[in-house]
């Protein structure tokens, strides 16, 4: 008698993978067409690439998994001239995720500070507008507004791929119309 971790074993062997070999389309949304019009809008603005310091303020990093999946493959943002960037010294914009905890407060005013003009900040999630579910805690300092000046927020628990595409090409929208 085999026992039953080598006929599990071999049964996986003999079936083969478990992936779903289904192929989606490339593009079922359009996002390809909207990060190509933000790619385009990038260089036709700044003339060069547009670097993002992403940084969390207390989030519980639904909205970080969302900005991976943006910066990811499928997406793949880098290839439209639009880069993530370690220090804020560096950034164009700073992205902020979460609600601004107590303790991350100063930081983010220092990193706020520590990016060059011209600037902009985008409040991205529904807790860096105004806390989320975590509004009122004693933990929390408020939105992102409270501690730095936002230009624009994404609005979403957390929002999509493709509303972060979206929104990054109305911030350089109303950057261009100033």
């Amino acid at each position: 008698m085999i026992p039953p971790v080598s006929r599990l074993l071999f049964r996986h062997l003999v079936k083969g993978p478990h992936t779903d070999r289904t192929v989606t389309p490339p593009d079922p949304d359009g996002s390809e067409e909207l990060a190509r019009a933000l790619g385009e809008a990038v260089r036709t603005r700044l003339g060069r690439s547009l670097a993002i310091r992403e940084v969390d303020a207390g989030s519980c990093n639904g909205c970080e998994l969302e900005i991976h999946a943006v910066n990811a493959p499928v997406y793949d943002l880098e290839r439209f001239g639009i880069r993530f960037v370690a220090s804020p010294r560096h950034a164009d914009v700073l992205l902020v995720t979460g609600p601004v905890s107590v303790n991350m407060a100063e930081a983010l005013k220092r990193t706020f500070i520590a990016t060059p003009e011209p600037r902009w900040v985008v409040a991205l999630g529904d807790c860096a507008r105004d806390g989320g579910c975590f509004a009122g805690s004693y933990a929390v300092a408020g939105g992102v507004n409270q501690v730095v000046p936002v230009d624009l927020h994404i609005p979403g628990c957390p929002p999509s791929p493709k509303q972060i595409l979206a929104g990054l090409l109305a911030l350089l929208d109303s950057v261009s119309k100033r």
